[in-house]
C-alpha cells in the first residue's frame, strides 16, 4: 500500500485513491456552483500535487478551453504525470485544413503543459466525429497517436445517447462521462458494462454534481428547490446511514467495476484530504429514488438556463 508524509507521521493511503484522477477547471477557472474561493492559488496547487502524487494519484485532467489551466501545470511541473486533455470543437471555418488545426491545438497543449506526450485526447464535442470532417478527424487523431503524441483518443460525453454512433469508433479508445447518486444514467443504460467488455478506458466526472450534491440543505441555490422532495430523501439517507454526502458520492462511483478513473476537483489541500479519507468504505445500496433523469438537475448546462 502506498504511503504519504502527513501530519503526524506516516498514514496509510486509501486502496481507492489510484483510481482518481485530479480535475484541474478549478486551476484555470472559477468553477462550479459550490465555488467560494475562485481559482486555486499556486502556492496550494503545488501543495495539492504533491500530496496527491504521494497518495498515489497520477493522472490529471485538463482542458484547452480551461482558462489557464494548462500553463499554470506546465508551470507547476507535471512531467510525470499522465495527463488527459481535451480537443475544443472544430471550428466552423476550419474548411479543408483539419489536421493542421488539430495539430496546432495538440502542439499548443503540449507546450503550455511542457510534456512531450498526452496520455490521452479527448474530443470535448464527439459530433465531431460524425460530422462533415469526420474522415479528417479521425486521420488526425490517428495521426497523432502514430507519432506517439497523444496515446489515446476518445470523446468526452455530457449523454450515454451520444455513444449510440460512436462507441465503435476507432478514435473511441477512452469515455469521459457524468456519473454521480443522482445521475446514473452511464450505468443504468448498460453503457458502462459494453464500454469495459469492449476495453474502452472509462473515466467519470462531476462525482458530486459539481459541489452540488456536497451541500448542506440550507446552502442549496434557490433555483434547485424545485427539488426539494429528492433532497430531503438524499439527506435522509445519509442520516439513516451516518454516512456524509463525501462519503457515499465517492463510494458510490468507486463501487463499480467499470470505471477506471474518477475525477475530482479540490480547491485546497484540506478538500484532498478529505476525499482521501473517504473514498474507502462500506456503501448501503443506493434507493432508485434517489435517480433522476431531469437534465434540468442532471446536466449543468441547464442551469443558467429560465
Amino acid at each position: 500500500m502506498a504511503q504519504g508524509i502527513a501530519s503526524g507521521g506516516l498514514r496509510p493511503q486509501p486502496l481507492n485513491a489510484p483510481r482518481l484522477a485530479l480535475g484541474s477547471a478549478q486551476f484555470g477557472l472559477d468553477y462550479g456552483v459550490a465555488n467560494r474561493t475562485g481559482q486555486v492559488t499556486r502556492a496550494a496547487l503545488l501543495e495539492i500535487l504533491s500530496h496527491a502524487a504521494q497518495a498515489g494519484i497520477d493522472t490529471l485532467d485538463t482542458a484547452i478551453a480551461y482558462g489557464d489551466s494548462e500553463a499554470r501545470l506546465g508551470e507547476a511541473g507535471v512531467a510525470r504525470w499522465q495527463v488527459v486533455s481535451k480537443l475544443p470543437r472544430l471550428p466552423a471555418d476550419v474548411g479543408d485544413d483539419v489536421p493542421g488545426w488539430v495539430r496546432g491545438q495538440v502542439q499548443g497543449a503540449l507546450t503550455r503543459l511542457r510534456v512531450p506526450a498526452l496520455a490521452a485526447l479527448l474530443l470535448h464535442h464527439p459530433a465531431d466525429l460524425c460530422g462533415p470532417h469526420a474522415a479528417a478527424l479521425s486521420g488526425a487523431l490517428a495521426a497523432l497517436r502514430d507519432r506517439a503524441l497523444v496515446r489515446k483518443t476518445g470523446v468526452s460525453i455530457y449523454d450515454p445517447a451520444e455513444l449510440d454512433a460512436l462507441w465503435q469508433h476507432d478514435a473511441v479508445q477512452l469515455v469521459q462521462g457524468p456519473l454521480n447518486v443522482v445521475d446514473r444514467r452511464l450505468q443504468r443504460s448498460g453503457w458502462l458494462d459494453r464500454l469495459q467488455a469492449r476495453g474502452i478506458e472509462v473515466h467519470v466526472r462531476s462525482a458530486f454534481l459539481q459541489g452540488l450534491l456536497l451541500m448542506p440543505p440550507g446552502q442549496r441555490p434557490a433555483r434547485f428547490e424545485r427539488w426539494q422532495p429528492l433532497w430531503e430523501r438524499w439527506d435522509h439517507w445519509l442520516q439513516r446511514h451516518r454516512l456524509t454526502p463525501l462519503q457515499a458520492c465517492l463510494r458510490y462511483v468507486l463501487s463499480l467495476p467499470g470505471v477506471d478513473r474518477v475525477v475530482v476537483g479540490v480547491d485546497s489541500l484540506v478538500q484532498l484530504h478529505e476525499i482521501l479519507a473517504a473514498c474507502d468504505g462500506a456503501l448501503p445500496v443506493l434507493p432508485d429514488d434517489l435517480a433522476s433523469d431531469d437534465l434540468a438537475l442532471i446536466n449543468p448546462s441547464h442551469w443558467q438556463l429560465p
